[in-house]
């Protein structure tokens, strides 16, 4: 996660998201692993951190190093605020950064080489962009703790045990296939329910359940589309496939 992997990733996934004509993303990599974590160039240039000499006006040096936490954060929330759900394939090492990213996306896979690791605290480090936050929502607290405050490798089979990941594969050829089918699976579906799914599913996780009733009865009076409802319905009749029109794209230049 070099410094132009900050920059580039939120552009290239709000793009896709704003073209309508996406139904699903799937992060993938080549090699052996998955994701090393964050370069250490990004810790230590002075564009992203700050002048490493200065040693007056600590307050500004501080607000630089917030500002940047803030940025990079936002890389990641890129995935959730993503108008398609967000698919990963991992293998070998997704530590660090890795956890971080992995954590905002919708679904996760892996193959039987991954490993997981908040490697943040064998630096001297509380981990800042998004694990410590996200990953208790989906697995028990005492796991995410655990993994915390140790830094210890968590494989794909316990990953798997805890619900993190969804499916665990042989190799890399599998999970790449395997993801990429239930993507399709996925982008036959209507994508306004699948953008509401999304929707709804991460507003409810940041509220009460009251709360999250009223959101979907909210979401549904405004966007309920009886069109796709009738074309999955007669699909279905006429043992076919549905055909449902894009989303429409965001306007631009707004």
């Amino acid at each position: 996660m070099v410094p132009a992997f900050w920059r580039e990733l939120p552009e290239i996934v709000d793009e896709l998201s704003a073209s309508g004509s996406v139904r699903a993303i799937v992060l993938s990599s080549i090699g052996r692993h998955f994701c090393s974590g964050m370069d250490l160039e990004v810790f230590g240039s002075s564009e992203n951190i700050g002048p490493s000499a200065a040693t007056s006006h600590p307050s500004r040096r501080q607000e630089r190093f917030r500002s940047t936490a803030l940025k990079l954060q936002d890389t990641f929330s890129s995935l959730e605020r993503a108008r398609v759900p967000v698919l990963c394939a991992i293998q070998g090492a997704c530590v660090g950064g890795g956890i971080d990213l992995v954590s905002a996306a919708d679904l996760r896979y892996a193959d039987e080489s991954a490993f997981f690791s908040i490697a943040e605290i064998n630096i001297g480090m509380t981990a800042d962009v998004g694990t410590l936050q996200r990953m208790p929502k989906l697995v028990p607290e005492g796991i995410v703790r655990e993994l915390a405050y140790t830094g210890r490798r968590w494989s794909a089979a316990e990953a798997h045990a805890a619900g993190f990941v969804n499916a665990v594969y042989p190799d890399h050829d599998a999970l790449v296939e395997g993801v990429l089918g239930v993507a399709t699976e996925i982008a036959s579906k209507s994508p306004m329910a699948v953008w509401g799914t999304k929707q709804t599913m991460h507003y409810t996780r940041d509220h009460s359940v009251a709360d999250g009733l009223e959101y979907i009865a909210n979401w549904n009076a405004a966007m309920f589309d009886t069109d796709d409802m009738a074309e999955a319905f007669n699909a279905q009749l006429e043992k076919r496939d549905a055909d449902f029109p894009d989303l429409w794209p965001l306007s631009e230049g707004l």
